[in-house]
């Protein structure tokens, strides 16, 4: 245990970019949270650093810099994609070659993790402002991920995927990624099937989420997005300030 509190652990964690000498930490950290997956090679990180290094982020602790989180994203032109595409297309199978800051004004989160031994310490806090900073500095409209339900599985038997995200939207259940990214001012605007090849927690199912970036956005940029998602309380926020 490396923080005995969560103020602590909050104190004594920095974010910043992520450098080559990271690249150890980073895969061991995978290794731990995704024992059964691949975890990032050198190679994607490197291209990571190499196509867009302000996007790619690490939460070390302590003056060994250990890495207990980290954060990886691109910029894309979303007119290119369809709304239910998944992780490969989205991310050009990891590589980001894909990244068009010329064109795009959305910044997609292709990961964000942090040590499992340290959830709830305000390390993903601190990676997720670390990417609103971001898209506000590069003047990009929103945030766009895919939302790996990791709490799916539990409750396949019973309800259907979307009736799982509406649930969890509601706060009638609790999903650990989906419920933290609520949190962070993120919405839903779909659920889409396959978005990960092989994750037994979530069965492949994963949640379009968005953030608005408040500098930018306007009516215009809205007007036509899925609602179904949305939580009622922001519906009739939006519908007010209309």
């Amino acid at each position: 245990m490396i923080c005995e509190s969560s103020s602590q652990c909050q104190d004594q964690v920095v974010v910043r970019n992520t450098t080559p000498r990271d690249f150890d930490g980073i895969t061991q950290l995978c290794r731990r949270i995704y024992p059964d997956t691949p975890p990032w090679n050198a190679e994607q990180l490197l291209s990571h650093l190499r196509l867009f290094p302000e996007g790619q982020f690490v939460a070390v602790h302590g003056v060994d810099e250990k890495v207990v989180g980290m954060s990886a994203s691109l910029i894309i032109d979303w007119e290119d994609y369809n709304l239910l595409e998944n992780w490969e297309q989205f991310t050009a199978d990891g590589m980001f070659t894909n990244h068009d800051p010329q064109r795009g004004r959305t910044l997609y989160g292709a990961e964000v993790i942090v040590d499992p031994t340290l959830q709830h310490h305000g390390i993903g806090d601190k990676l997720y402002a670390a990417r609103r900073a971001l898209t506000e500095s590069r003047r990009l409209l929103r945030i766009r991920a895919g939302s790996r339900l990791r709490g799916y599985s539990m409750v396949a038997a019973q309800q259907k995927p979307d009736d799982y995200v509406l649930a969890v939207v509601e706060g009638l259940e609790h999903d650990p990624t989906l419920s933290f990214q609520l949190r962070e001012g993120f919405h839903v605007l779909a659920v889409v099937p396959h978005y990960l090849s092989d994750d037994p927690d979530s069965l492949g199912y994963a949640a379009v989420i968005e953030w608005l970036n408040p500098e930018l956005i306007r009516a215009e940029h809205i007007k036509d997005r899925p609602t179904r998602f949305i939580r009622r309380a922001e519906a009739r926020a939006g519908a007010s300030s209309g």
